[in-house]
């Protein structure tokens, strides 16, 4: 077996378990934290990221047996990891994201017996891909989750981590190779773009549901064109290793500066022109413009470069064994970045809760904007500093990798494509069940990991309708975990998604057993969070209703804002059902305007707001509401409160009834 295939596998796998290990680290403290709208000692987490510099002092003296320690504490967090609670996760992944760190570093000063240094930055570049099509696939089979982070596929975890230790026997740490006598140049450089490469592809090319969320581009090309890159990249390593040497500096730097400008155009292009007062009418959004998807195609063309940047960064390896010392100034500076950009992402999405939250609002494009950036920086100098190496490697295709590669990419594709949808009742109807739920991002009550109970408690009531609020996974501060997808996949609706993450809302979406139409957001005026309401159409037996998810919040004129604008985008249309997070309750004067227009299903059946099996909603607690128009009627309509919700609210249904 060549010796190429050890160090590949054993950066593709390290790189996966960045993603895999940061993604978690940074989810569990937003669960925390700031998912409970505070920040406390809990953020420190992100110290973990810095953690590796502590083991930089003995990197030299004691190189095998760090390599096994680092490796043994990464392979048993990143095991146990699907299994823990939100509390232990965080320790947990903190500890494997230094352990990975580690391990990374130490790889730099160990290749396989007979291996040539000088092609490290080609296999290296080539483990980028590999892990990118891993990531993309993990994530594609559960259905815009990642399936190794769930219990159902931990094994997934554990078998990586055996290959990856089999891969590690065949290392020698610290072949013999003289050592120039200056400091070699573009190290810090070269070490900031591999923190830089491994950030942007862990905030988007490894979960690709998050660029289709981004832009309401079509998911199965978008996932089909990443995992195509990514393992093309692999055979292409593979089949021709000598040909990225060929292309030249300068031609590099404006391949990097195209793709930052079509990733920032991408973003930029989605933001929203928010009302900023609330008198202000409505920004209404319905599908992506022509504009839109042609920046978004043009950035999937040109991220490949990703992979040739590492490549470059790479290369500073193995023209030269660093020291410690002269790797200690790159993972400082890279350390404190990812850190800064990890904040500076999440702040963009809890602007009203966190300091200096005005300068971020808005601002979802900046943190990518100044990876892409950095990246072509830290690619221009590290490049400059580069030495051509005299020997090209020969090109060597083995059919395993053929193989491998192939199925990767065939699977990734099949899951990717639509499924099937539920089979519609036949014969004509006279009512439906439609059923409000804010899943809290898949969480319950204490912030522990729902999302089975969730999908449970849907598929038993099985409505026909769905609204699910705070569904906006799609996100780094929530693992880029897509749920909607998740849930309308599992249950076969059609869906929308709603909001675009990159305008940052509580998330509205809607599901259903029947296709929906006209899907739009409305972006409301708000001074806290950005508010959205989801609206579509669904027509049944020939009538057409107006589907409405809401989830307002903010102070009392935004509540007014918000009641003003539902009643008026929705007052002249008949069929009505506004169903959500009202975040409003009976006395409050919002609540009141839109009660003054629409029914309140639940008073409409019970007056006294305890239901005849004693359910009590008279509390300060009911604030989730479904409200219908006149040409409706509510029938048997209930709430399932906490714990047995599994989230932090209580779920509404009700079966809907009318007359023609």
């Amino acid at each position: 077996m060549k010796k190429s295939t050890f160090l590949i596998t054993a950066f593709g796998i390290l790189f996966l378990f960045f993603i895999q290990l940061s993604g978690t680290l940074v989810e569990s403290i937003y669960l925390l934290d700031l998912l409970h709208s505070k920040l406390d000692e809990k953020v420190l987490g992100v110290l973990f990221f810095f953690a590796p510099l502590l083991l930089i002092p003995f990197y030299k003296k004691f190189p095998r047996g760090l390599l096994w320690i680092t490796f043994g504490l990464m392979f048993l967090a990143r095991g146990f990891l699907p299994y823990l609670e939100v509390s232990e996760r965080m320790l947990v992944s903190g500890i494997g994201v230094f352990a990975v760190f580690s391990l990374l570093f130490l790889l730099f000063r160990a290749l396989p017996d007979g291996e040539d240094r000088r092609q490290v930055g080609l296999w290296g570049a080539a483990g980028l891909g590999l892990a990118i099509s891993l990531s993309v696939l993990l994530r594609t089979v559960y259905h815009g989750v990642e399936y190794s982070l769930v219990p159902a596929g931990a094994w997934t975890g554990w078998l990586l981590g055996l290959l990856l230790g089999g891969t590690l026997i065949a290392m020698k740490p610290e072949p013999p190779t003289a050592q120039p006598e200056s400091k070699p140049a573009g190290l810090t450089s070269a070490v900031l773009g591999i923190f830089m490469v491994l950030t942007l592809v862990w905030f988007s090319f490894s979960a690709p549901a998050v660029i289709a969320r981004w832009t309401q581009g079509n998911y199965t090309l978008i996932v089909a064109a990443v995992s195509l890159f990514s393992t093309g990249w692999v055979l292409l390593t593979l089949l021709a290793p000598g040909w990225p040497k060929r292309i030249e500096r300068r031609l590099l730097l404006i391949w990097n500066i195209l793709f930052s400008l079509a990733l920032t155009a991408t973003l930029l292009l989605q933001q929203v022109a928010l009302p900023m007062s609330p008198d202000a009418a409505a920004t209404v959004i319905a599908g992506p413009n022509t504009l839109q998807m042609l920046m978004l195609a043009l950035t999937l063309l040109l991220f490949p470069v990703l992979f040739v940047d590492m490549q470059i960064f790479l290369n500073r390896f193995s023209e030269h064994l660093p020291t410690p010392r002269e790797l200690a100034p790159g993972i400082l500076l890279g350390s404190v970045l990812l850190a800064l950009l990890v904040f500076a992402n999440i702040f963009t999405n809890v602007w009203g809760y966190v300091p200096l939250g005005d300068f971020f609002r808005g601002k979802f494009w900046l943190s990518y904007f100044i990876l892409a950036a950095l990246i072509t920086l830290c690619a221009w100098l590290a490049g400059k500093s580069t030495t051509t190496s005299p020997t090209q490697p020969n090109g060597f295709f083995h059919w395993g990798w053929g193989l491998g590669m192939g199925a990767v990419c065939l699977v990734t594709i099949f899951f990717a494509l639509p499924g099937k949808l539920v089979q519609l009742p036949e014969g004509q109807r006279d009512s439906i069940t439609v059923m409000t739920d804010n899943i809290q991002q898949a969480n319950d009550v204490i912030g522990e990991k729902s999302l089975d109970r969730q999908l449970a408690l849907i598929q038993e009531i099985s409505p026909d309708i769905l609204a699910l609020q705070e569904s906006d996974s799609a996100r780094i501060s929530l693992n880029n975990n897509d749920y909607v997808r998740f849930f309308a996949d599992e249950l076969g609706y059609d869906s929308y998604y709603g909001p675009t993450p990159v305008n940052g809302t509580f998330g509205t979406s809607i599901l259903s057993k029947y296709p929906l139409e006209h899907v739009r957001t409305a972006y409301i005026y708000s001074d806290k969070d950005e508010n959205a309401n989801a609206e579509a159409e669904v027509t049944i037996n020939g009538i057409t209703f107006t589907i409405i998810n809401v989830h307002p919040d903010g102070s009392p004129e935004v509540d007014m804002a918000f009641a003003r604008t539902l009643i008026e985008r929705s007052k002249d249309k008949p069929y009505v059902i506004a169903m959500g997070d009202y975040n409003l309750r009976d006395y409050e004067e919002a609540y009141q305007l839109i009660d003054s227009v629409y029914t309140n299903v639940w008073t409409s059946i019970y007056p006294s707001k305890i239901s005849s099996d004693g359910t009590d909603m008279s509390g300060e607690n009911r604030i989730d509401h479904i409200f219908i128009s006149d040409d409706l009627q509510a029938r048997n309509p209930h709430y399932i409160l906490i714990p047995e919700s599994a989230t932090d609210h209580a779920v509404h249904w009700t079966q809907i009834i009318w007359f023609e």
